[in-house]
């Protein structure tokens, strides 16, 4: 499964980058929608994620409540993360990841973000 992340890159702090997970292969509405993050000599961590669209309900991290958006776009087969007020702390390489009902799990193969001066 092909995924194609994008929006990643060098920013300032206080600054704002917005992830995108498209997979071509999967019909991602059906699924389960997760971005996780690994930091240099860290565990990957979940950051937010969204439910299918039966439901589509949003849970974040503590660490990104407020600044972070995840949100789709059924009819581009899209998810994103809307990340504001960015930290030298959310520096890490972002995973999107896709869970089925089944516990089938799929995942990207990640875009770095990195916030500094």
């Amino acid at each position: 499964v092909r995924f194609e992340e994008s929006g990643g890159g060098l920013v300032q702090p206080g600054g704002s980058l917005r992830l995108s997970c498209r997979v071509p292969g999967l019909r991602l509405h059906s699924y389960q929608v997760g971005w996780f993050r690994q930091a240099p000599g860290k565990e990957r961590e979940a950051v937010a994620c969204i439910s299918s669209i039966d439901d589509a309900s949003t849970h974040y991290a503590d660490s990104v409540k407020g600044r972070f958006t995840i949100s789709r776009d059924n009819a581009k087969n899209t998810v994103y993360l809307q990340m504001d007020s960015l930290t030298p702390e959310d520096t890490a390489v972002y995973y999107c990841n896709a869970l089925s009902s089944y516990g089938d799990r799929y995942w990207g193969q990640g875009t770095q973000v990195t916030v500094s001066s």
